[in-house]
Formats: structure tokens, sequence, C-alpha cells
């Protein structure tokens, strides 16, 4: 074995094991993203935005949403 491993359930659940979630720096609630290249699969934390913060800025990114942006 080269790393941590776990089981897959009857359901096809596993857990990560606390040595990958401390590298991802990942916890309850956090999404991850597999990326499979051939018979590898890669584990990645997505990056999400605050949805509060960027509806609370919206309005003040309105100077970016003219015609002459979509020339630039």
């Amino acid at each position: 074995m080269k790393g941590p491993i776990s089981t897959i359930s009857q359901k096809g659940q596993t857990t990560i094991p606390i040595e990958v979630r401390k590298k991802l720096r990942v916890k309850e609630g956090d999404i991850i993203e597999y990326e499979i290249e051939g018979s590898a699969v890669h584990i990645r934390k997505v990056q999400t935005i605050d949805t509060r913060w960027a509806h609370a800025i919206e309005s003040t990114l309105t100077e970016w949403s003219g015609d002459r942006d979509d020339d630039l």
C-alpha cells in the first residue's frame, strides 16, 4: 500500500482518511471534486464562494456590465 486506505460500503460510501482530510483541509459540508485520469482518481477541495457576500456586492459591479465591456 502507498498511503491511507478506506473501505467502500454497500451504498458506495467511504470515509476519507484523516490524513487526506488534513492535507486537503476539508471538513463537514465542504465539497470535493474527483478528476478521473485513466485508472487514477485525483481528489481536490472545491473552492466555493460565500453567496451572501456575492449578493451583497452584486450591485457594486454594474460598471462592468455594459455593452462596451463586450468589445474589450
